[in-house]
């Protein structure tokens, strides 16, 4: 963080009533307390502390051992314990005469994604005195939001990664059309061998999965149990990566097609129902931005969800709608599409991103299928830099 970055922050502390935001963290426990303090990659292995009060210079507590091992661009004061004893006595120097803390913690875990703090060191905090608020709102404004070359950095991301996914669907139509075997661990493996060629990156291998597999929203491709591709199959593409900076972005997108030129009834019907709950999510965001209103997250999820549900398939959608955009993971810590897992009240403000993914899940009948587009809120207002999905790929088999 810089001067003009905490100057900015201190101001955000100020107007929320707060007394500073204290960053704690142990083992990598609090990703989000690693990224605002520029330490994502470089874990410390004993308790630290950071505290940017509303006023003043910033201050980091770290253990005696590691005072060394604090990067030079963490800003302000260094101090450092080093007993359990020592520890209490910095903590109540480093808190004392402040009276509201905000830490990554929400109130009944209702998001968990921002409840990272783990009881004990909130006890801790507030056996001094301390009242401990959210840092949800300082989070929204100071990680989530992208920077314009940060912006960049996605479309690069998310071009590759759709020039990929149509060499994947491309690569199974030629196999098919050969008689050549293929499996969904294959394609799996060409799409991160095309990754590494593009210099991205990501946490997990990409989704491939076939019929049944499909209507399993987080299925894992396993060599143990190989699944061939065959002629008349729905093929689901779920595919995230980001460039190699730990300030990278991910670009994350998931496509459906049918190994061949006439799908299923069903398949069809499907797809289209998920199609237009994505538009109706996508649709709310356009006219909300031209009336100068901040949806919450929870109000996209309801668009999407509603609309599904009114074409008789609510049931069969059984995740939140979508998810922050994050750096160090795919899933960030940002305000989510979400009123079904939670209910996400943060505003979808400018410069986050997120995810707008429905699916319709079948395994029962052997199908699934999930859409899934980016949305970035920027200056202009909600834009997609992918190709969107109008109807499921054909692949040529014959």
């Amino acid at each position: 963080m810089d001067a003009k970055r905490i100057a900015a922050l201190q101001a955000s502390i100020r107007d929320l009533g707060l007394d500073g935001w204290l960053l704690y963290d142990f083992r990598g426990q609090n990703p989000t307390a690693l990224e605002a303090a520029g330490l994502a990659g470089h874990m410390l292995t004993r308790r630290w502390f950071l505290l940017v009060p509303a006023e003043g210079e910033p201050v980091a507590l770290v253990h005696a051992i590691e005072r060394g091992s604090l990067p030079a661009h963490v800003p302000g004061e260094r101090r450092s314990y080093a007993s359990w004893q020592s520890l209490r006595e910095e903590l109540r120097r480093l808190v004392g005469g402040r009276r509201k803390l905000a830490m990554e913690y929400y109130p009944e875990a209702a998001i968990p994604y921002l409840s990272r703090v783990d009881a004990g060191t909130l006890e801790l905090v507030r056996s001094l005195g301390v009242e401990v608020a959210s840092s949800a709102e300082l989070v929204q404004r100071f990680v989530a939001r992208w920077s314009p070359h940060q912006l960049a950095q996605h479309v690069r991301a998310l071009r590759a990664i759709d020039a990929a996914k149509d060499e994947a669907f491309d690569q199974i139509g030629f196999a098919l059309q050969r008689g050549i075997d293929v499996t969904e661990v294959a394609i799996q493996q060409f799409l991160w061998k095309r990754f590494q060629d593009e210099k991205l990156t990501a946490d997990h291998p990409p989704i491939v999965a076939v019929n049944g597999h499909a209507g399993d929203p987080h299925y894992v491709p396993s060599e143990r149990t190989p699944t061939p591709i065959r002629k008349g199959d729905l093929v689901l593409i779920d595919l995230w990566a980001k460039g190699l900076a730990p300030e990278d972005p991910y670009a994350d997108i998931t496509w459906c097609a049918w190994t061949g030129d006439r799908p299923s009834a069903k398949a069809e019907e499907i797809f289209g129902v998920a199609a237009e709950g994505r538009d109706a999510g996508v649709a709310l965001l356009g006219r909300a931005w031209k009336e100068r209103r901040t949806l919450q997250g929870w109000e996209v999820d309801r668009a999407v969800r509603d609309q599904i549900a009114s074409r008789g398939y609510g049931e069969r959608f059984i995740h939140r709608t979508g998810h922050s955009i994050g750096t160090t993971n795919v899933h960030g810590d940002g305000a989510n599409v979400d009123d079904y897992e939670t209910h996400d009240t943060r505003g979808l403000v400018e410069g986050l991103a997120f995810s707008i993914e429905p699916g319709i899940y079948l395994p029962d009948e052997g199908l699934g299928v999930r859409t899934e587009i980016d949305v970035v809120m920027t200056p202009d207002g909600p834009q997609v830099f992918s190709k969107v999905q109008r109807e499921l790929v054909r692949i040529r088999c014959e």
